[in-house]
């Protein structure tokens, strides 16, 4: 007897165990336009939408839902009507929340304070984006010699830095909140990144050692965690870069196919293409012949050289691709694969990646598609 009321009581503490460390979040919400309609439920998974389920609204736009959400680890949640976002949570285990949303992306939310900050967050944001938008409309419709364009150019300037201020301002003020991740990655346009500064890794580093206080089991702050890594590695390349004496650019000396060492400061050129990258890959192989060999034969007699640096350890293999291709730039590998000093000194992540040496200054824009290399092949050549 006594040990049946010691199993019960032992079933009971692990039943309680469960529920309590196995959280969840509750939405309740109306579309108001769309009656008798879809919700699409999608989650953040640090760099992509994993899409959770479909949920009907009845006749009166209503649905419900629950996720599970585990305590510790906030969750950032979107809801969908076909492809337009209509609302976006960032939901803690327990929260229960109330949405009212129109099929234009019109929302509001009650039940939890982070999804306020969220909203208050993407709603500057987006009134930043369209008067920036606005403004580079209006510029290309002006002279731009004129002293119009040249104002306009001012003033979108100083936009840009008091948005930046305030977005500084943000973050430091709410150092143990989720939201400061969307704000640290805003990107306005194509390419205006907010936080896009190399100095910037500074900030990444502070909030995500905040954050880890907090949330430490959280897959997002584990992602800015790398990503604040990225960027202090990218920092301190950029003061070696800048503490260079001759060269202006970390200097490397690779042997090519016939084992003859190539510095890639003796490329006397106007334009010189560091491009890292492995003949393991099929894409990347491919890239050289679709891409890579056409631009090369456009813009070589203008200035451009290429100084491809291959991150394989097998050299024999490199080499036949290197022969088999005809590929005419220079093209060298020590067989170190990811281990290689060039990969280290050049803070190579990923592959593959582009660096330009122009006139002797080292340049970090990365390009990866033919379009792209072009333009800023016809802006310096």
């Amino acid at each position: 007897m006594r040990n049946y009321r010691l199993s019960g009581i032992a079933a009971v503490v692990s039943a309680i165990c469960v529920a309590s460390c196995t959280g969840s979040a509750r939405i309740e919400g109306t579309v108001s336009d769309a009656p008798s309609s879809e919700v699409i439920v999608k989650l953040l998974d640090v760099n992509r939408y994993q899409v959770l389920d479909t949920v009907p609204a009845d006749a009166s736009g209503r649905f419900r839902y629950k996720l599970k959400v585990e305590k510790g680890q906030p969750e950032f949640v979107y809801l969908f009507h076909n492809d337009t976002r209509i609302a976006s949570l960032l939901l803690q285990s327990g929260d229960k929340v109330k949405v009212t949303a129109d099929t234009l992306g019109t929302y509001s939310v009650s039940g939890s304070d982070e999804t306020q900050k969220l909203m208050e967050v993407e709603k500057d944001e987006a009134e930043f984006s369209n008067k920036m938008l606005a403004a580079s409309d209006r510029l290309q419709d002006l002279d731009p010699a004129s002293e119009e364009a040249a104002a306009l150019k001012r003033k979108m300037s100083q936009d840009y830095v008091d948005y930046y201020r305030g977005r500084v301002k943000y973050i430091l003020s709410n150092s143990h909140s989720l939201t400061v991740i969307p704000v640290l990655y805003q990107v306005v346009g194509e390419s205006l990144q907010v936080f896009g500064q190399a100095t910037d890794a500074i900030h990444f580093k502070n909030m995500s050692d905040s954050l880890s206080t907090v949330y430490p089991d959280s897959k997002y702050v584990k992602a800015l965690q790398k990503e604040a890594t990225r960027r202090q590695q990218l920092l301190s390349l950029s003061a070696r870069i800048s503490n260079a004496e001759e060269a202006g650019f970390p200097d490397l000396n690779m042997p090519d196919i016939n084992g003859k060492k190539i510095k890639l400061s003796s490329i006397d050129s106007k334009v010189v293409m560091l491009y890292f990258w492995t003949s393991a890959d099929a894409a990347q192989t491919m890239f050289n012949t679709d891409v890579m060999l056409p631009v090369y034969k456009d813009y070589h007699s203008r200035g451009l050289e290429i100084y491809g640096v291959c991150a394989d350890t097998d050299k024999a293999a490199w080499a036949s691709v290197v022969k088999n291709q005809n590929l005419p730039w220079v093209n060298v590998c020590d067989g170190n694969g990811s281990a290689s000093p060039a990969i280290a000194l050049y803070n190579v992540q990923a592959l593959p990646v582009s660096y330009f040496i122009v006139d002797g200054k080292l340049v970090a824009s990365d390009v990866k598609d033919e379009a792209s290399l072009r333009k800023f092949l016809n802006s310096k050549l």
